[in-house]
């Protein structure tokens, strides 16, 4: 039996509640006030909030995001499993929770639509970067993409999730008109590229593949000067047949221009190919309980 490690556990919970609630936070202040439609179930509740805030009783955000959650929650249940959904269920409540307490908050941002668009992207895209580094999610179309993904086993969790929020995103351009949506589109893509940096870090690295005639001197230097690891990767020229040593060197950004000089200090003629690296771990970049 698996023994359960509390700590760890409470860590995660308490990553996924500060993601979702910075998230909860650029719905509140920067969507929900422009009407940003950027797809989920928070983009849909800005929709029924439009058409109810006539009633006597609106329809707000949250209550769209608990009330839809709840169904697919209890499916998901039975199809999926408890121990599946035990943190989608915590982040879809505790948004909802969020929504709800944000609305005794007032406002205290005056923003036009291209900084709410920019801001509430980054925002977001750092509170969901932190929620789903501990595999937290906020139910809603997430989740819609899984369970239609155990029924329709052709179709990829990501296309069907793509086809649901541009499905929102459209009902978004029908409602508040082509200048919201191209503003809503544009903070999905500061929100894509901000998650991206937090879980896949922002300090990239470079790698550096080196072919030289004389590369047993090549990799000696570089393992001296640059303090850094270097591999001897086996390979052979297609045309001329000869074996080649390629060497392979992982450095930090501002590293790279060193190891150029250092490698045409030592063989001008040799061949070198650099390309990013989104995240190294180990050897001097950082371990791997860090990063999870």
């Amino acid at each position: 039996m698996t023994k359960i490690n509390y700590k760890k556990v409470f860590v995660e919970y308490l990553h996924i509640a500060l993601g979702v609630a910075i998230l909860g936070a650029a719905i509140y202040f920067f969507f929900m006030p422009h009407n940003l439609v950027v797809g989920g179930l928070s983009g849909l509740g800005i929709i029924i909030y439009h058409y109810t805030q006539d009633w006597i009783f609106p329809i707000p955000v949250w209550l769209t995001n608990f009330g839809i959650n709840i169904p697919l929650l209890l499916i998901a249940l039975k199809v999926l499993g408890a121990k599946f959904i035990m943190k989608t269920l915590f982040g879809a409540v505790w948004l909802s929770l969020v929504l709800l307490l944000l609305e005794f908050v007032p406002n205290p941002l005056e923003t036009d639509l291209l900084l709410a668009s920019l801001f509430g992207g980054a925002l977001a895209g750092f509170g969901v970067g932190i929620a789903f580094r501990k595999n937290g999610t906020t139910g809603g179309s997430t989740l819609t993409a899984t369970l239609v993904h155990r029924i329709t086993k052709k179709s990829s969790i990501p296309s069907i999730l793509m086809v649901i929020d541009w499905g929102i995103i459209l009902m978004g351009l029908f409602v508040f008109g082509p200048a919201q949506t191209m503003y809503a589109i544009a903070a999905i893509f500061v929100c894509t590229k901000v998650m991206e940096y937090v879980i896949e870090g922002i300090n990239f690295a470079k790698v550096a593949y080196i072919i030289s005639e004389d590369s047993n001197k090549m990799g000696r230097e570089l393992t001296e000067k640059m303090q850094r690891g270097v591999t001897s990767l086996d390979g052979h020229g297609v045309y001329s047949g000869a074996p080649k040593s390629v060497l392979m060197c992982v450095v930090a950004k501002n590293e790279i221009i060193k190891l150029k000089e250092l490698v045409k200090e030592i063989d001008p003629n040799a061949f070198v190919v650099v390309t990013e690296a989104k995240e190294v771990l180990g050897q001097g970049f950082g371990t791997m309980e860090d990063k999870l």
